[in-house]
């Protein structure tokens, strides 16, 4: 049952083929892009919308229920992202799972989160399509959820666990279920930082596919938290990699935390044993003392293109800090280099 001896969604294949010509962009940061807009709790909670939100939990900051009470501000970042040059378009489905609405008491509209996130990029993907031609694609976010299953959060008690291999498994795969309703053309597992997590994760990307019927391309996209070149849960890049291939990732790659000089080094490791395509998109520097992140498009791009020219990567975009300007100049930055060979 869970292998991928399915056949592969009619998106895989021209995926592929894009893939192989040149290396594919994907999209930047989007928190960055909700804090733009200054929204307010009333606006976090909206007018129009027919779910149920409780008044005793406050939602500001709650980025992903946007997706059902500001679907237009939300469509229209996608959009400019795709008009950036964005192929590849994530979900504001971050932290669509039960485990991780449960902060906002919103686990029951988690599938309504998910399917409606796919539709929004879909939405945004084909207006820009429209305009120019260029297919894109739909990558639907698995975020890693604010629990670890590797680490107790206990100093006292190391032996406990806040959630389980299972507990993940069944939130994931309601995540999962409801992306692939939506329309997603891809599910991108990203800022892993506890790779057991990431395996439940695949197992319930898997056990959703054999019910769809069809294999969609996964990219599996890992963080380092710091200097130690080591995920939070303890792992090496080579080490993450061979945790993670028996799922056949279409990409594996890192994301978030760092800046791009600073994820060089571990992106180099990865690409040295992974037999699939690599995916990088590297915060827009390190964080100032307020937060904020002060690396411009052009020093972002120069980066990027330097994993290119060295041969290292297939895919590539920004996270947290970037904005459609910083992709913009990446796929500037790499469109005459060629995509890594494995």
């Amino acid at each position: 049952m869970l292998s991928f001896r399915l056949p592969r969604s009619k998106s895989f294949a021209a995926l592929d083929s894009a893939a192989r010509d040149r290396i594919l962009i994907l999209d930047g940061a989007m928190g960055t892009q909700i804090q733009n807009l200054g929204l307010s709790e009333e606006d976090y909670v909206g007018t129009g919308c027919a779910c149920h939100i409780h008044s005793d939990h406050p939602q500001k900051g709650n980025n992903d229920l946007l997706i059902l009470t500001q679907p237009q501000a939300i469509e229209d970042i996608h959009y400019r992202y795709a008009k950036a040059g964005a192929d590849i378009v994530e979900t504001n489905t971050f932290s669509s799972t039960t485990i991780a609405q449960a902060d906002y008491a919103m686990e029951e509209q988690v599938f309504a989160l998910n399917r409606e996130g796919a539709r929004i990029v879909r939405r945004a993907l084909d207006r820009a399509t429209a305009e120019d031609g260029r297919p894109r694609f739909v990558a639907g976010a698995v975020g890693p959820t604010n629990r670890t299953a590797s680490i107790s959060p206990d100093v006292n008690d190391p032996g406990y666990r806040a959630v389980s291999f299972d507990d993940l498994r069944l939130a994931y795969g309601q995540q999962v279920r409801g992306l692939i309703a939506g329309g997603a053309d891809i599910i991108l597992i990203e800022t892993i930082f506890d790779t057991l997590n990431a395996k439940a994760a695949i197992f319930a990307c898997l056990e959703a596919f054999a019910e769809h019927g069809q294999q969609l391309p996964l990219m599996i996209s890992g963080t380092i938290t710091d200097a130690s070149g080591r995920t939070l849960s303890g792992q090496t890049p080579t080490a993450f990699w061979h945790s993670v291939k028996h799922a056949n990732p279409f990409t594996v790659g890192f994301n978030c935390a760092l800046g791009a000089a600073a994820m060089r080094p571990h992106l180099a490791e990865i690409a040295a044993v992974a037999d699939t395509r690599i995916c990088a998109y590297p915060n827009a520097g390190l964080p100032n003392a307020f937060g904020q992140y002060d690396e411009g498009p052009a020093e972002t791009a120069r980066q990027v293109a330097d994993f290119a020219r060295d041969g290292l990567v297939n895919v590539v975009g920004g996270c947290c800090g970037t904005t459609p300007e910083h992709i913009r100049a990446i796929a500037d930055a790499v469109a005459s280099l060629p995509p890594r060979q494995f």
